[in-house]
């Protein structure tokens, strides 16, 4: 685990001393384990497939995304924090034990969220789900409407840009949406390990197929270290799944610190505050994130 890139720090000089209070995150996936570093923010669980009332999560994927965005660190003694360690977190289960899904149940549960985002306080949703499908592949299909939908309701939506890369038109549905915000993997040269494949370059390239440039932001996602499911358990995952939650959770402080700001607002704070790589536009969209420069008064 000494290879292993470390989470942002709750109390870095990142974060300027915001914590995501107050923002209430909805992370679409397989769930979440109740582990120590949630402490009492799991503020509601929705199990599409199952209909089960307690939480869970039989899979451990959507359990590390939520830690990346929120989780404290208490059981590492503060070493793996999630980027805002103080937001609430909002788990809708979509994805079964092996991580698939139908389209359906992602659609079902953004309609749950979008029902829900006022009584929860949800200003966030975490996406880090996609469909490679030639089918799916159009802004006409349901994948795509639905995360329109959510975005027109005010939500600032974070879609991965999946794993299929490095060739052209390889961002997953989803994220070929034009208007939600679409990440990508800003260390995938490095070889990592995703579902037992060793893959290098694997971050999702644009343009989409309406020649629209993706993805927007880049931030790391080689060998993050986040929760697992066991309380007090940690364990390493790569792939765009986990640049994404990174991206959430800096947008949750971003969301804490200028509350009045609404999603346009959100994603033209990022093109401006992006670091230029030097890629081309559609490996790095704008940019890196960099949290520091994201939350700044001025730059």
């Amino acid at each position: 685990m000494n290879q292993a890139r470390e989470l942002i720090h709750c109390n870095g000089p990142a974060s300027n001393g915001l914590t995501g209070h107050g923002v209430g995150v909805a992370i679409l996936d397989t769930g979440i384990y109740p582990h120590i570093d949630f402490d009492d923010r799991i503020t509601a669980f929705y199990d599409v497939l199952r209909r089960r009332a307690s939480v869970y999560d039989d899979n451990g994927h959507g359990t590390h995304i939520s830690a990346i965005i929120g989780g404290t660190g208490a059981g590492s003694e503060g070493r793996y924090c999630g980027v805002a360690p103080g937001c609430s977190l909002i788990s809708v289960k979509v994805l079964d034990a092996k991580g698939n899904g139908f389209a359906s149940d992602v659609l079902t549960g953004l309609h749950w969220i979008r029902e829900q985002r006022e009584r929860l306080g949800i200003r966030i949703v975490n996406i880090s789900v996609g469909s490679y499908s030639r089918r799916n592949m159009s802004e006409n299909s349901a994948l795509v409407r639905g995360v329109d939908a959510a975005w027109d309701d005010g939500l600032v939506v974070v879609v991965a840009a999946g794993n299929k890369g490095p060739g052209r038109m390889t961002v997953t549905t989803p994220g070929i949406s034009r208007k939600v915000i679409t990440v990508g993997c800003s260390d995938d040269y490095k070889e990592v390990n995703v579902m037992g494949n060793r893959m290098v370059d694997y971050s999702g390239r644009g343009p989409t197929g309406a020649c629209i440039c993706k993805p927007e932001i880049i931030a790391p996602g080689a060998g993050i270290v986040s929760c697992s499911n066991d309380r007090k358990q940690y364990s390493i995952k790569s792939g765009t799944s986990m640049s994404t939650p990174i991206v959430a959770g800096a947008l949750a402080l971003l969301l804490e610190k200028y509350p009045d700001m609404n999603n346009r607002d959100v994603k033209l704070r990022l093109r401006e505050r992006a670091v230029d790589l030097g890629l081309p536009r559609n490996q790095q969209g704008w940019g890196m994130l960099d949290v520091e420069r994201l939350l700044a008064d001025e730059i």
